[in-house]
């Protein structure tokens, strides 16, 4: 029996990237998705892409960073799945910058979505869960939100969903929820960011995979994984974990201890 068989699974930001990676893994492991994006027809296409390859889902439109479009979207998602047993917090959004030169508008943009949309899905999925008599909750947080490597906006928001991970995990475990957070490091997607700077430098990936253990950045589907496995019953006594995904390199940085510590 695939892992996931009988899991229903709301998914945000799934259109691209590291969600609609999720998402196709989820569905190929017997989860019904639902998928909930911003942008329509990247939202479609994932739904499309599931379909394709045997898969069930659906496309529900939100911005979550409005509380009242969360709470219709995840209805509609229960209406044509039943009500989720699991949820996926993946949409995020980043405005690379540093302190000095931040505007106040990029500031709040990235609370806003990165933090609070997190909130709010959280605020609508915690009472239909409850109702149900549990489920898994696995936010996507980052390394940055554990030590400083710039976007300090980001970091902070990265580092409020950690913490949230932890109160979620705590008020709510005697209901039956489950709370954790996967926290990646760099990860090779097709964003604007990431494209942006391979057109400025096309050795991007491989001059930052020196800065990991394991020698590479990480692919989406390394990031899928994790996921499935802390949203699956396999997971089962794990909660309020903040799981790095990073190849390591949280652990140490080989390249300064390999180029200034050995060397001296």
């Amino acid at each position: 029996m695939p892992r996931h068989d009988g899991t229903i699974a709301i998914v945000t930001g799934a259109g691209h990237g590291i969600g609609r990676c999720i998402a196709g893994q989820l569905a190929a492991e017997g989860a019904a998705v639902a998928v909930l994006e911003v942008d329509e027809p990247s939202g479609h296409e994932t739904v499309s892409q599931i379909i394709e390859a045997d898969g069930r889902a659906v496309f529900v439109k939100a911005d979550i960073t409005d509380a009242a479009q969360v709470e219709t979207a995840f209805s509609a998602a229960e209406a044509a799945l039943g009500p989720a047993n699991l949820l996926v917090n993946n949409a995020a959004f980043t405005d690379a910058g540093d302190l000095k030169g931040m505007k106040l508008e990029s500031w709040h943009r990235e609370i806003e979505v990165n933090l609070n949309g997190t909130y709010h899905c959280i605020r609508a999925i915690i009472p239909r869960m409850r109702a149900k008599g549990g489920g898994a909750i696995v936010n996507i947080a980052s390394v940055n939100g554990m030590r400083y490597f710039g976007n300090p906006s980001y970091s902070a928001a990265k580092a409020g969903i950690i913490n949230l991970t932890m109160s979620v995990a705590s008020e709510f475990g005697r209901d039956g929820i489950r709370c954790n957070a996967v926290c990646p490091g760099s990860v090779r997607t097709e964003n604007v960011t990431w494209t942006i700077r391979q057109q400025k430098d096309p050795d991007i990936f491989q001059k930052l995979g020196r800065w990991y253990p394991l020698g590479r950045v990480a692919e989406p589907m390394d990031i899928a994984r994790a996921v499935c496995f802390l949203g699956s019953d396999e997971a089962g006594y794990i909660s309020g974990v903040a799981l790095p995904v990073d190849g390591g390199m949280l652990a140490g940085m080989n390249v300064m201890i390999d180029e200034f510590i050995l060397e001296a």
